[in-house]
């Protein structure tokens, strides 16, 4: 499956993702993807690294390109309060985002 419709995919269901990155499994639930310096990025929270959950919930910045071994899968989650859609960094940058409703 083509990895940006997966992306779109899990952001418009709320479907975790999970990917190799940083040589490490991740599960993640992608809030939203945006563009930075003409590169794609997704920020989402990790919920899982290597199988343990992350001492805290943060949003985390995801380089597109680094984001190996894409799976879209059935777990799905919720909007983290932690996400702010009104930061700075994603003003006219934005692709594609959560519904926050």
């Amino acid at each position: 499956m083509d990895t940006n419709k997966t992306i779109l995919e899990a952001i418009a269901l709320r479907k975790c993702l999970e990917a190799t990155y940083n040589r490490q499994r991740i599960r993640l639930a992608p809030h939203i993807l945006y563009t930075k310096h003409d590169q794609l990025y997704l920020d989402g929270v990790t919920l899982e690294r290597d199988g343990k959950p992350p001492r805290e919930l943060k949003v985390s910045a995801f380089k597109l390109d680094g984001l190996g071994d894409l799976a879209l899968t059935a777990h799905e989650f919720d909007l983290q309060p932690v996400f702010n859609p009104d930061e700075e960094r994603y003003q006219g940058k934005t692709l594609f985002a959560v519904e926050m409703a």
